[in-house]
């Protein structure tokens, strides 16, 4: 596999970003027992394995089960769940729109029939993130998302495709206004 190289134009992406998990801004939220801020997760974001099962399915149709599923968490974001290839229920296919992550590298968005962008997929990587090549994460806004027997939610703002769940406290980036996180 051949890596994206790593531009200037990526550089100064990955340099707008104003916070990195090393400190809570003063409009996080204090995390409850059992809970992890997303203001604690750093930035580059970090690959992390899944312990729980990742359940995706809509109409009827189960999209994916995993027990191998990562997850990447990110600064100010909901962790995004990505499983293997092999773990595929059913065949999706490239939308034919592309989009590009200065931390992951360039993603392909992916259809099911009828149903569209349900999820995507990295297509070339930058090296750091080499791992995911391949590898499939869903919107929950467009399918029905699982960690074990919680449905997770989507991330505010209808851009970014994590998946909240209440382990989680924020605030979490997505809404209008949060752009600059």
């Amino acid at each position: 596999m051949a890596f994206l190289a790593v531009s200037a134009d990526t550089l100064a992406a990955r340099a707008r970003w104003r916070y990195r998990g090393e400190h809570r801004p003063s409009f996080a939220e204090f995390p409850d027992d059992g809970q992890r801020s997303v203001w604690d997760f750093p930035r580059p974001p970090r690959i992390e394995p899944v312990a729980r099962h990742v359940r995706v399915e809509a109409d009827g149709i189960m999209f994916a089960s995993s027990r191998r599923a990562v997850r990447v968490c990110e600064t100010a974001g909901a962790p995004t769940y990505y499983v293997p290839p092999q773990d595929l229920c059913v065949p999706l296919a490239s939308s034919g729109q592309t989009s590009i992550c200065e931390w992951k590298g360039l993603a392909e968005t992916l259809d099911h029939g009828d149903l569209t962008a349900v999820g995507w997929r990295y297509v070339q990587c930058f090296e750091e993130y080499a791992a995911l090549h391949g590898w499939v994460s869903f919107y929950p806004a467009v399918v029905c998302c699982f960690l074990s027997d919680e449905r997770a939610r989507a991330q505010g703002g209808g851009y970014y495709g994590g998946w909240v769940t209440d382990d989680l406290s924020g605030p979490i980036k997505g809404a209008p206004g949060t752009e600059d996180w």
